[in-house]
């Protein structure tokens, strides 16, 4: 599998708003040597560098939580075991720069694939019955049957209430696809204004959070999601508590199902 530059979904909340506060249309980052060695990239001349925190792996004493130089200074008694044999862990943190891939150029980055894989044959029933809890009606209609071109799902509201339709094939993918667009059902109305790539992004991020909390493989979705561009702090700490809560409840719903079953 082709690798990807990191999406913000693998960095923390600081990194993220580091990032965006830096450099707000941002999608995808990594550092100078990574565009070079994995994806045949350059930065540009002139380019200035994003700067995150990085974190400082080193094997951790079990009392103080100092690496090896720091604890010998410290006035930590441990000598339980030798340090060589401490489990690694972080124990501080430094500044790394990173490069958007607009700051770069060279060859193109892979297509990804975001649909959801692994076993679902029991989830997808679940997933199914879910959707009266969260007041959507589903569709799951068959290859031959889509109207709806490339798209896997979509959702769209019926005299006011969200109407889902997924297109059939394999359990987990059509499990992954009904979550993004009750994510969707959920967080955006028939009346939302919201451009449509930050309801993408945010739809995914949800089924990244509950197709993992089931068991699926998502690592397409989370090589998918990008940075929430051009937001300001408190917008995006809002837009990841509506993810958060969103996420815990679809999970909710789909659990009374499967605990049931």
């Amino acid at each position: 599998m082709a690798r990807h530059p990191e999406p913000f979904h693998e960095y923390s909340h600081r990194n993220t708003l580091l990032i965006a506060l830096q450099c707000p249309d941002a999608t995808k980052v990594a550092g100078y040597r990574t565009w070079q060695r994995e994806f045949n990239r350059h930065v540009k001349e002139g380019e200035s560098a994003i700067w995150i925190w990085a974190p400082l792996i080193s094997p951790q004493c079990p009392e103080c939580g100092n690496s090896p130089s720091y604890h010998a200074d410290s006035d930590c008694a441990y000598d339980e075991t030798p340090s060589e044999e401490w489990d690694e862990g972080v124990v501080g943190f430094k500044p790394v720069p990173v490069f958007d891939v607009s700051q770069t150029e060279g060859e193109p980055l892979p297509e990804l694939e975001t649909a959801a894989s692994g076993p679902a044959d029991d989830l997808l029933p679940a997933v199914v019955e879910a959707a009266a809890a969260l007041d959507v009606t589903t569709e799951i209609v068959g290859p031959e049957a889509w109207p709806h071109g490339d798209a896997d799902g979509v959702c769209r509201h019926v005299d006011g209430t969200p109407h889902v339709q997924v297109r059939n094939g394999d359990p987990a993918a059509v499990a992954g696809a009904l979550v993004h667009e009750y994510a969707h059902a959920q967080l955006h109305g028939a009346d939302d204004t919201t451009d449509r790539e930050a309801r993408e992004l945010e739809a995914e991020a949800v089924a990244y959070v509950v197709g993992r909390h089931f068991g699926l493989e998502m690592d397409g979705s989370a090589r998918y999601l990008a940075a929430w561009s051009g937001d300001d702090a408190d917008r995006l700490l809002d837009r990841c508590d509506r993810i958060r809560k969103t996420s815990q409840t679809v999970i909710d719903a789909i659990t009374d199902h499967t605990d049931t079953s």
